[in-house]
């Protein structure tokens, strides 16, 4: 009902105050699905295939990027808020038929809704008895060592912690925010040959296909390697497209016969983040955080990513004012290969471990709550 209202606010606009209404709505329904949605998943999937289905929503959030895209093309920005408030349409319908998780019935108390709820999670065939007596189990348990928020901070819960917030910060430090927001303008300011709102889609599809393929390759290969391809490609393109807008602003040097660069450029960039850095925090975020904090621990992480992604956003414009364009990118693409260094001597492979031996291996504890697989499912791979 707030998305919606959000975009009509939008759409309906007669003067700015009505916009800035309607993009507080929108990021306070963002705010709650940044939450809402990763926790439900997580008590909802199988760990086995936690890896594969915790990028899909990523997947589905680039199809909205594209949706964007595409139809800003042909739209102005009101009627594409009008579009924007119908989406929200069948997804409401579809959230009338899906039942709680069954581990929130049993924190309720509803052990009976909690099997029905599971049963048809599971499909009404399926066998539940064993999984819904670990899922009973570990909320006995979870109660029995729920600590302080306060123990997050000691010294054998703080390094998930850390690396979580690491991997955030790399995340958005690299700019894809600046770049997915500022597309048409970068490609303008290039002086590129083909149509901004073109050279946008093209790079839309481009976000679309390689997080998809991210979800078929991150079981074979784990998180690290495609962690280690993404920031290299990152890094790579990041440094030509700074060198690119360097000989235009900086050389006599003719770039017209290098027209198609900065859409190389992005294109091999944007590759690189959703095969990596886009969907792969969000997903080990899940994994290693410690299990008894994980309400405290995500909204800690959350509110940290969309910080980041306030800060990038905001002050992107002026960096282009005040820097150009190729101290700035070259400033993201050194932020990339930080993130790299840092992946390579903090974060752990998790492929093929139970959330379990993670925690135990991260805190020389063990996890309670084993069912947090914590995805974004949020419009941009992000």
């Amino acid at each position: 009902f707030l998305f919606i209202t959000a975009w009509l606010l939008i759409a309906l606009a007669v003067n700015v105050p009505m916009l800035y209404a309607g993009r507080v709505v929108a990021g306070f329904c963002v705010g709650m699905a940044s939450l809402c949605f990763p926790v439900y998943l997580g008590e909802t999937l199988q760990p086995e295939v936690r890896g594969m289905l915790g990028l899909l929503p990523t997947t589905f959030g680039n199809v909205g990027i594209l949706l964007c895209y595409s139809a800003g093309k042909y739209l102005d920005w009101s009627m594409l808020a009008i579009l924007g408030a119908c989406i929200p349409v069948p997804f409401l319908i579809c959230m009338l038929f899906i039942p709680e998780t069954p581990r929130w019935y049993f924190s309720k108390g509803k052990g009976e809704e909690a099997k029905k709820s599971l049963q048809w999670l599971r499909g009404k065939d399926t066998d539940i008895s064993h999984e819904l007596r670990e899922i009973e189990n570990s909320h006995t348990e979870s109660k029995k060592s729920t600590g302080s928020s306060f123990e997050l901070f000691s010294k054998s819960n703080i390094k998930p912690l850390l690396i979580s917030l690491g991997l955030m910060f790399f995340q958005q430090m690299s700019g894809i925010n600046a770049v997915v927001f500022y597309t048409v303008m970068i490609f303008e300011a290039a002086g590129s040959t083909l149509d901004g709102n073109t050279s946008t889609i093209i790079v839309g599809v481009v976000n679309f296909g390689s997080t998809f393929l991210a979800t078929m390759l991150i079981d074979r290969f784990g998180r690290k390697v495609l962690l280690y391809i993404s920031s290299v490609a990152m890094v790579l393109s990041l440094m030509v497209l700074g060198t690119f807008f360097y000989m235009k602003d900086h050389t006599d040097t003719d770039v017209a016969p290098y027209g198609l660069l900065p859409l190389v450029s992005s294109v091999v960039y944007v590759i690189g983040f959703s095969f990596g850095f886009g969907p792969i925090p969000w997903l080990m975020m899940g994994e290693i955080l410690p299990g008894k904090f994980t309400q405290t621990s995500l909204a800690i992480v959350t509110v940290f990513n969309w910080t980041c992604t306030f800060v990038v956003t905001k002050t992107f414009a002026d960096l282009i004012t005040k820097l150009g364009g190729a101290t700035t990118f070259w400033m993201f693409g050194a932020n990339c290969l930080a993130g790299l260094f840092f992946v390579i001597i903090w974060v752990p492979e998790t492929q093929g471990k139970s959330l379990e031996d993670i925690e135990k291996n991260l805190t020389g504890q063990v996890r309670r709550m084993s069912s947090i697989a914590n995805l974004r499912p949020l419009p941009m791979a992000v």
